[in-house]
């Protein structure tokens, strides 16, 4: 994206001072989901970086990585694996547990839901701490699959997530 794009992307992310505890600044990317042209137009981003890259699935984290994981898979024609909260997934899962900036939770996967060797692509709204996502690639390992990479609509560079993901490729729409 340009400049002007991702200023165009910022106007449509609220911040939300001391949510959801004080001392956090919490991107609102609410705005930005209501503007169906600017959804749509953040989906075609995504599927213009990943159609060539022969995709298998889009893995996306609980909850608003859903939202563009389930449209992302739609338009590239992948499959789309949920990651959630434990407790969330009805068939036998794998678990791992992971840490964020304001608390700690366990991410869950069913245990079937991939074969070694898939290409994926994680995708989630927002790197922060880069807690999330490493646990997602954890869970990663359990397939032996291979992340295209991992893609993020805000990433929040100060806090230093990509970090923590290893030498996995970082992609995000939105650098604050």
């Amino acid at each position: 994206m340009t400049d002007l794009d991702q200023a165009e992307l910022k106007r449509y992310i609220r911040d939300i001072p001391d949510f959801p505890k004080p001392g956090i600044l919490f991107r609102d990317i609410t705005p930005l989901l209501q503007n169906g042209s600017l959804l749509h137009e953040v989906i075609e981003r995504f599927a213009k970086r990943y159609a060539i890259q022969r995709v298998e699935a889009i893995v996306a984290v609980e909850s608003r990585g859903l939202i563009f994981g389930s449209a992302l898979a739609y338009r590239l024609g992948a499959g789309l694996i949920p990651v959630r909260k434990a407790g969330g997934l009805p068939a036998k899962t794998i678990q791992a547990a992971y840490a964020l900036e304001y608390g700690e939770g366990i991410l869950e996967i069913h245990a079937d839901s991939l074969s070694d060797g898939k290409r994926v692509v994680l995708i989630d709204d927002l790197l922060a701490t880069g807690g999330t996502m490493a646990a997602v690639i954890k869970l990663m390992e359990h397939f032996r699959v291979q992340i295209v990479e991992a893609a993020f609509l805000v990433e929040l560079t100060a806090l230093s997530g990509r970090t923590r993901l290893g030498n996995h490729p970082v992609f995000s729409l939105v650098q604050y």
